[in-house]
């Protein structure tokens, strides 16, 4: 049984949450605190978070950076914030989904599905994928995947990512060369309609680059393609 992690000081809304989630099969734990739920992070090891940006104790948003600072959980924010310059910020903080409310619950469900199965198809890739994405290969590829981990290995050290940094450049590795349109990436993320805008995957691909490039100013890896999207070159010629 899949474990959520539900951090929101609304009682009521903490309880609706919890009783839907709980018939939909999960196993939920309540936090309406933000230090509670930093807690219960540590000690409950949820499959995903979710988080409300308004927290009588402390921000959401710093709640968010704590977590993620020690864990990949998926987590995505609740707020009543709408602004895109929140769900931006609520992103480089390292959430992977933002929904504003009201929400419905189908949709609610539909993306706490989505973040999870993607979450633990990387587990499932592991068993025959971690001792090649692990092996050195002088000079070839200077990023690689630990699948079991789920972190990147680059140039010989391991770098943590959000889930959905892992995920764009889990993507770029198994294309390389192919140049993605922004709206392809967010779908390769996301899996449907959602709030996540084109400025949202920018944010990802600037703070990809600050862990994997050399000189994120002059990248050689994640390269821009103007007037349309990315695309992922190892070697210094592609």
């Amino acid at each position: 049984m899949y474990k959520i992690l539900v951090i929101e000081d609304d009682v009521m809304m903490s309880n609706m949450l919890s009783m839907y989630l709980t018939e939909e099969g999960y196993n939920v734990k309540q936090a309406y605190r933000g230090d509670e739920g930093l807690q219960l992070s540590e000690e409950y090891v949820p499959h995903l978070v979710l988080l409300d940006l308004m927290l009588p104790d402390m921000n959401g948003i710093e709640v968010c950076t704590r977590i993620r600072s020690v864990s990949h959980v998926p987590i995505m924010i609740l707020s009543m914030k709408s602004e895109v310059s929140e769900r931006v910020l609520a992103l480089k903080s390292g959430a992977d989904d933002y929904l504003c409310k009201p929400f419905s619950m189908h949709e609610l469900t539909a993306r706490v599905e989505a973040l999870i199965r993607r979450s633990l198809a990387i587990h499932i890739e592991a068993g025959a994928q971690v001792a090649a994405a692990s092996a050195p290969v002088a000079d070839v590829e200077p990023v690689q995947l630990d699948m079991e981990r789920r972190l990147l290995l680059v140039r010989g050290q391991y770098v943590e990512t959000t889930f959905s940094e892992y995920e764009l450049m889990k993507l770029f590795l198994s294309h390389p060369g192919k140049v993605f349109s922004r709206e392809e990436l967010i779908n390769a993320i996301r899996g449907f309609d959602s709030f996540v805008t084109d400025r949202a995957i920018d944010v990802h691909i600037v703070n990809l680059r600050k862990k994997i490039e050399q000189n994120p100013k002059e990248p050689k890896l994640i390269r821009t393609v103007w007037g349309f999207g990315y695309k992922y070159g190892a070697l210094a010629s592609t």
